[in-house]
């Protein structure tokens, strides 16, 4: 290995550690400041390694905010929504990729408009008609407007693009309509798509806040950062809680991740523009 090669790469690890630092450097001290008290977070300059470690956070958070709840309430959510857009998200991309049918282009098309469109600018009409039907304060009415999404439609149509028409063609030789040839060959080779689009899914739902904070008007029915929002009350914002309720939301998000770190960088890379 030459110097020049040598120099090179460690530029590039540098470069690497610097951004690895940058990004990862608050969700550390995050993590670092549930542990800490509150007067130690409030602290001017303030301490990345706490001095006073203490668990006083977390049995205070516990203890103001039904939190179980509201967890309960955020998983079930965020698993529905996995489930229907990982079903209908791959159903609708395997129809854009390879099937013909009148007006195909044209409906692709209203998908990636919808993608350009902001969610709050469709909000309100959204919750003009969640109210009419009466499902204000419903698990329904929180999940119903994002069952599908254009972006899970768009990953999976690209994902399904480049699988092969021959396997298809030789089921319908055999005889297979296409339900069975979704279900039987074209779904169980789009793992890392799946994958990918559930950990977006699942991360979307967790940390949605304003559509539920809009629908859910009881504390039986807010989910994890609404009920959080109770923290910034009449009394002051109380650091201490807001970095360990933090750590909660986070918490499962990181295990998802690390957990499908392998099909979500394969799915990303195999879902791109062609």
């Amino acid at each position: 290995m030459t110097r020049s090669t040598r120099r090179r790469r460690a530029i590039v690890h540098l470069g690497l550690t610097v951004g690895l630092a940058l990004v990862a450097g608050p969700f550390l001290w995050t993590a670092l400041s549930s542990f800490k008290p509150e007067r130690e977070i409030r602290r001017d300059p303030p301490t990345f390694w706490p001095e006073t470690w203490t668990l006083d956070n977390f049995a205070e958070l516990f203890g103001r905010v039904d939190l179980g709840t509201a967890f309960a309430n955020s998983m079930i959510i965020a698993l529905v929504l996995v489930a229907t857009n990982l079903l209908f998200c791959s159903m609708t991309g395997y129809a854009f990729a390879k099937l013909s049918f009148r007006g195909k282009n044209l409906a692709f098309g209203l998908v990636l408009v919808q993608l350009a469109i902001p969610a709050i600018v469709v909000m309100m009409p959204q919750f003009v008609l969640i109210a009419r039907f009466g499902m204000v304060n419903t698990f329904i009415g929180i999940i119903l407007p994002t069952v599908v999404t254009p972006l899970g439609v768009f990953m999976m149509r690209q994902f399904i693009s480049d699988l092969p028409d021959e396997l298809i063609d030789a089921a319908r030789v055999d005889g297979a309509r296409e339900f069975r040839v979704f279900f039987t060959i074209i779904l169980p080779l789009c793992g890392p798509a799946l994958a990918t689009l559930g950990l977006i899914t699942f991360l979307g739902a967790w940390n949605n806040f304003l559509w539920p904070a809009v629908v859910a008007q009881s504390e039986d029915m807010y989910t994890l950062p609404v009920a959080l929002n109770i923290l910034n009350g009449s009394e002051g914002t109380h650091y201490n809680l807001l970095v360990a309720g933090s750590v909660v939301v986070i918490a499962p998000i990181l295990f998802l991740f690390v957990f499908l770190q392998r099909f979500f960088i394969q799915g990303i890379a195999t879902t791109g523009l062609k």
